[in-house]
């Protein structure tokens, strides 16, 4: 095991740039970027990043995803005649459609939140209507009861009540043994879409991130953090 010591990674940083410049040093012409931070992972981890992308370039199915990934963002956006500014037309939903057709993915696994069944349904009926094959399967599927996972009748969300667990590895399990190309996350828990993404044969993409207070928008919780969510810094929302 290597011994050597990495920089903390802090791209984050870079936004005071982009807010005063709008740009940075890696969005920028070659000959007129200006010279990147100490902590710019372009310079300090140059051969990481060559390596990575020499994998772009090669013959397989990663290669022809991040060929296919880059043409996607492309084709999302169109030009506005007489300027250089851009228009965004395509959705998440679009997009996704996109990659799937031009990777040539046909069948679609969505491994679905029981909370989202309806909106699961949509999504099948749009994928269907656009020739592929969406295969859902629901994070209760097999119905076991929490307390078989080793949880407390009080840790339940309703207590003394018949409470599922989910299980996402059968959720990936059961589109592996469909056959699917590619599989989706809708509204899965945290830990739950972790467990799903890392046993799942095929590509992961997330469609919706579940966040119950949010209407499932947790990027609502980022801009609101200076007044309706500015507890966030102030208080420890579990204790270690």
């Amino acid at each position: 095991m290597s011994t050597e010591k990495h920089p903390d990674l802090s791209c984050a940083y870079c936004s005071s740039q982009f807010r005063n410049q709008g740009t940075t040093s890696c969005w920028s012409e070659p000959n007129e970027r200006d010279k990147e931070p100490g902590y710019c992972p372009s310079t300090r981890e140059a051969n990481v990043i060559d390596d990575s992308f020499q994998r772009y370039l090669a013959d397989d199915e990663d290669a022809r995803l991040a060929k296919v990934a880059a043409r996607v963002e492309g084709l999302c956006y169109q030009p506005v005649p007489g300027s250089d500014a851009v228009n965004a037309r395509w959705t998440r939903v679009e997009d996704t459609v996109a990659l799937a057709k031009l990777m040539g993915y046909r069948k679609i696994g969505i491994a679905t939140c029981i909370g989202l069944l309806e909106e699961t349904q949509r999504l099948g009926d749009i994928l269907s209507a656009q020739g592929l094959q969406p295969q859902s399967v629901c994070c209760k599927a097999g119905s076991i009861d929490k307390l078989e996972l080793g949880l407390q009748e009080e840790e339940k969300v309703r207590p003394g009540s018949f409470e599922p667990a989910c299980n996402p590895i059968a959720q990936a399990r059961l589109l592996n043994q469909a056959e699917t190309d590619m599989n989706l996350i809708v509204g899965l828990c945290v830990g739950h879409d972790m467990l799903f993404a890392k046993h799942s044969k095929a590509p992961v993409s997330t469609l919706i991130v579940k966040d119950r207070v949010t209407g499932h928008n947790p990027i609502a919780v980022l801009y609101g953090q200076n007044f309706y969510y500015k507890r966030l810094q102030k208080q420890t929302v579990i204790q270690d």
